[in-house]
């Protein structure tokens, strides 16, 4: 990553996407290591995550993230979850925080030096591109080392940087909570699903 001591760092962290990949990389995010890292890196102004909340839920697994996140130092930008029925007729919930995080990248790009991005969803190509014309750099951390990668091609060709969140593992992550034998057995049925769906897999020898 190329940072300078003087920079003005703000973070802007979509937290469901970067769950998701790291979750696809194996481990979990340490969010006090990764304030702690980017504080190193530059003068931090902002950190912000972004995530929906389910209402009326009695237990969220989100609920003590979200509060330890709001003591320590991160700005948490939040909005009601939606329900909606899927095609096979279960019920899901959506939160799009795309706006959210628009709209804060460009009130601060005036601001600040670098803006760092947690999300690999090429939606954001032309909002990196409009805060690239204010004369922020953009560095945009994700993955392409997840099957199917998270990062779009389009995203990564238009930030000035971008950082594998694997590689970052060792510096801002912690072991995933899931017992081993259960990380085992889910990496072995991936690689299962991924024969199955290899053409001719399903042709008899």
């Amino acid at each position: 990553m190329t940072f300078y001591p003087t920079d003005r760092l703000a973070l802007f962290i979509d937290g469901a996407n970067l769950y998701s990949a790291a979750k696809s990389l194996g481990f979990d995010i340490d969010y006090r290591k990764l304030l702690d890292e980017f504080r190193k890196r530059g003068v931090l102004i902002r950190a912000y995550y972004y995530t929906a909340l389910v209402e009326h839920e009695e237990y969220s697994p989100i609920r003590p993230l979200v509060d330890w996140l709001d003591y320590n130092g991160f700005q948490l930008v939040t909005k009601s979850a939606r329900e909606y029925t899927d095609s096979q007729g279960r019920k899901r919930w959506r939160g799009d925080m795309d706006v959210e995080i628009a709209v804060d990248m460009m009130e601060i790009a005036s601001s600040a030096d670098h803006l760092v991005l947690f999300s690999g969803d090429g939606d954001f190509r032309a909002l990196v591109a409009a805060v690239q014309r204010k004369g922020a750099r953009v560095t945009v951390v994700s993955t392409v080392k997840s099957q199917p990668p998270m990062a779009s091609d389009d995203l990564r060709r238009q930030a000035d940087n971008f950082v594998d969140l694997a590689d970052l593992s060792e510096i801002i992550g912690r072991p995933s909570r899931l017992p081993r034998f259960i990380q085992e057995a889910r990496t072995e049925r991936h690689r299962q699903d991924e024969r199955e769906d290899e053409p001719g897999a399903d042709a008899e020898v």
